[in-house]
Formats: structure tokens, C-alpha cells, sequence
């Protein structure tokens, strides 16, 4: 597993690839059968009923592979919120994206040098099945961080080259996410005295919780936040836990928040700025 980093690692002692938004999985080969478990180790061979029998063609005897299953949106990205509703209905847009080869007819790959396993990986995937392999991105780690910021993706993985494949997390390999700006509701402040303050977000009309952000703003517009919150005031959400600290508002206040692209709640967010509707 990655470890998140605000900056991708710079110097010649690195690969980096592409941050697929999708779910972490194995496909296992053997004896003819194609197995494919989730990052926690279930067995969900049965809902990638299309990608298992692919997996079944690879010219081995056996393997395991690490990737990414993920479903392109019209744009050709990969697309999180898409892909629980592929896997029950639209089986045929699934794709698995290899990033790793653990083991290849019986031999541990482990212990080798992660450029050496994606080499070895690269060479069993045909061109033309849906099962692909994750591209080196060529250059400096900055260019390609702005170019993958520019695409629109999720972000980027960077990779210590040498490095041997180790279970769990690890230093060797290194995530670095793209932000982006969205608009949600506000739904209360949370403030304390000597401690930072933070915006309770909700989803535009649903007034569900996704998350807090960190109220960034210069002092001038956090006392204007606060005195909008008071006027608006209100009763907590339903089904909302309790937040002593918090003071809730009613519906109208609009707010633009920068945060981690490609979650499905918010995270390392911050406002922006605020309106009311």
C-alpha cells in the first residue's frame, strides 16, 4: 500500500505511473482458473465474472497479479462513481489495469526489483484484451504531476526503483493526489477555542454529510462566515451524531471547498469561499 505524500519524489532513482481511480485487487491463475480477490482478501471472483474469464487466456501456468479494476467514463478517465453500478450491470466496460507480477509459473517474484517484475509483467499481457498494463509515465516528477493534474485524473504512484514487493504499507512506493474545487452546503462550524476551525459539507440538495474542511480563509471572511452561520442557525441534521462544538445551520449558504480528487468523502479539504443562495 502507498503512503500519501503531498509532492512526488524527485531524482533518477524513481518510476512513476498513473493513480488509477478503481478498486485494489489480484487476479490469481492456476490450473486453468482465474480467481480475483479484493484488497481485504475476498473472493469476488463471481462479480468479475468477464474479467476472471479473460484472466483464464493469459499464456501461463500460473501468476498473481496486482492491479486496479476500473470503468472509463466518456472522457477515457477512470471513474469511481461508475463502477459499483459496471459491476452489476455493465460487466463488458470492466477493465483490470496490472501494475505488478508477484508470482509467474511457480517462481516467487518478490525479491525482485520492481522494474524487473513490470517487465516480466509487461511481456505475458496481450495488446488487445482488457486486461492492460500500467504504462511508465516518462520525465521529471513535477512535468508529469502537472500534466496528470491537467488530465483530470486521480494522480500519480511513484515507485523506488529496486524495491522488492512488501505486503502492507510502505515507503518504496509513494502516492501524490491531485486537488480539485467543488461546491457543497454547508451544513455548520465546528469551533473551539484554540483549535482550528472546520466546515461541516453536505452534497448540494441531499444535506448528507461527506466531510469537514478547514476554514482557510483570511480572518476578515472567517468572522463574516461566522456571522452568516449565527443568523442562519438551526437544528442539527437528522441522523447527524452529536458535535458539541458545532453550531448548525438551515439550508442556504453555498460553499466552495479544494480537496483530494477522487474520494468519495472529502479529504485534506479546505474552504474557499461562501455565498448564500
Amino acid at each position: 500500500m502507498p503512503t500519501l505524500v503531498a509532492k512526488p519524489p524527485q531524482g533518477d532513482g524513481w518510476g512513476h505511473e498513473v493513480k488509477f481511480d478503481g478498486y485494489r485487487s489480484q487476479i490469481i491463475v492456476d490450473a486453468g482458473r482465474a480467481r480475483i480477490f479484493t484488497r481485504r482478501g475476498l473472493d469476488w471472483t463471481s462479480k468479475y465474472r468477464d474479467l476472471a474469464a479473460i484472466a483464464k487466456t493469459l499464456d501461463v501456468e500460473n501468476a498473481i497479479l496486482d492491479g486496479e479494476i476500473i470503468v472509463l467514463n466518456d472522457k477515457g478517465l477512470s471513474d469511481f462513481a461508475e463502477l459499483r453500478k459496471a459491476i452489476t450491470r455493465r460487466q463488458h466496460d470492466l477493465y483490470f489495469v496490472a501494475f505488478d507480477l508477484l508470482h509467474l509459473n511457480g517462481h516467487d517474484l518478490r525479491d525482485m526489483a520492481v522494474e524487473e517484475r513490470r517487465e516480466i509483467l509487461e511481456g505475458i499481457i496481450p495488446l488487445d484484451i482488457r486486461i492492460q498494463f500500467s504504462q511508465a509515465l516518462p520525465g521529471e516528477a513535477n512535468a508529469i504531476y502537472h500534466l496528470v493534474d491537467q488530465a483530470g485524473l486521480e494522480g500519480m504512484v511513484s515507485k523506488r526503483l529496486g524495491s522488492k514487493y512488501v505486503s502492507g504499507p510502505t515507503t518504496n512506493w509513494l502516492k501524490t493526489k491531485c486537488y480539485t474545487v467543488g461546491e457543497f452546503e454547508l451544513l455548520g462550524v465546528e469551533r473551539e477555542q484554540g483549535k482550528p476551525t472546520f466546515a461541516l459539507m453536505a452534497e448540494p440538495g441531499t444535506r448528507k454529510y461527506v466531510g469537514s474542511a478547514f476554514v482557510s480563509i483570511n480572518r476578515e471572511m472567517r468572522e463574516r462566515l461566522w456571522t452568516r452561520v449565527q443568523e442562519h442557525a438551526g437544528p442539527p441534521p437528522k441522523d447527524m451524531p452529536k458535535r458539541p462544538a458545532t453550531q448548525w445551520v438551515k439550508p442556504g449558504i453555498k460553499v466552495r471547498i479544494k480537496h483530494l480528487r477522487g474520494e468519495e468523502d472529502l479529504r485534506h479539504a479546505s474552504l474557499q469561499d461562501f455565498w448564500e443562495e
